[in-house]
């Protein structure tokens, strides 16, 4: 059987998105899932729309011109990357309050901004001692990889930003003194929020990296100042500096990624414990994750047969 080729496209954009054309996008979405093989998640709300999507050539091409119909967006801040196995179970279509939940209502990234900075230009602004560099992302992503000398606020969820933002900044601000402050994510949604929201705080030279981490790893081969590996919602966990699949897993118990050396610990064991999670759970619950990973072993053997035969 021939490899199949997966097409990857994540997307976000904001804009004015009228609830009777979520509706009918979803709708329309969900009626090409039915009769071609198309994954992914997507979020809609009446900000705009966030998500990935993932299938063949063919399909990923029958997507987004309907997006594109729907949205009348042309500019939807697309990455592309490919894969020869699905990264996501199925498709799920979410229709929520916000596409990236910060819970501010008085914010308009779409109004007030940060300014963008090219992946080219980013190297320098964030090497300047002006300038503080904030990772917006939550701690399990940062763990694993970011910019040189960038702050961490270990959040669990980006709603948890604001209040950082609210007890920290000024005091970084008046530790350090910088003129400048760069943010960064994955793909560049949550810096659009994130420096908005300083920008609506009265905050004065802000920025954010165009295209998030991502973009950068495309953009940039010399002088990567992006150490470890980017964490990604999917099946993939993280990629590497060639935006391949990298080396980490998922502990199915915590949540936490784990690195190949974390799952040689004597702690790791599959689908039931790792060492960031050694004393978070009870016996009973280590039982349902070992009959849970019992199942998931079968199963694998299962579609194992099938694809041998």
């Amino acid at each position: 059987m021939k490899d199949k080729i997966f097409k990857i496209i994540s997307l976000y954009s904001f804009f004015p998105f009228q609830e009777d054309l979520i509706r009918d996008l979803k709708k329309a979405l969900s009626k090409i899932e039915k009769s071609n093989d198309l994954t992914g998640l997507l979020i809609m709300a009446r900000e705009g729309i966030n998500g990935t999507i993932c299938a063949e050539e063919n399909v990923i091409e029958i997507v987004m011109n309907t997006i594109i119909k729907f949205t009348d967006k042309n500019e939807l801040n697309l990455k592309v990357s490919y894969s020869k196995k699905k990264i996501f179970k199925r498709l799920k279509i979410k229709i929520k309050k916000e596409i990236v939940t910060m819970g501010i209502s008085e914010i308009d990234p779409l109004k007030d901004s940060g300014t963008y900075i090219d992946s080219n230009s980013w190297n320098k602004l964030i090497k300047d001692e002006n300038t503080i560099v904030i990772d917006t992302r939550n701690h399990y992503e940062v763990s694993i990889g970011s910019f040189r000398n960038s702050i961490n606020p270990n959040t669990r969820n980006f709603s948890e930003f604001p209040k950082w933002i609210e007890n920290n900044l000024e005091k970084y601000l008046k530790k350090l003194g910088p003129k400048n402050i760069a943010m960064f994510c994955t793909g560049g949604i949550r810096c659009e929020k994130a420096t908005s929201l300083l920008k609506k705080k009265g905050y004065k030279n802000i920025y954010h990296l165009q295209g998030g981490i991502l973009q950068y790893l495309d953009d940039i081969s010399e002088e990567n100042l992006f150490e470890g590996e980017c964490f990604v919602f999917d099946k993939r966990v993280a990629l590497d500096h060639e935006l391949e699949k990298g080396s980490y897993s998922i502990c199915h118990a915590c949540g936490m990624p784990v690195s190949i050396q974390d799952q040689k610990r004597k702690e790791y064991r599959e689908g039931i414990q790792c060492h960031f999670c050694l004393n978070q759970f009870s016996d009973d619950d280590r039982k349902r994750f070992e009959e849970r990973q019992k199942q998931i072993d079968r199963l694998k053997e299962e579609n194992q047969k099938i694809y041998q035969d």
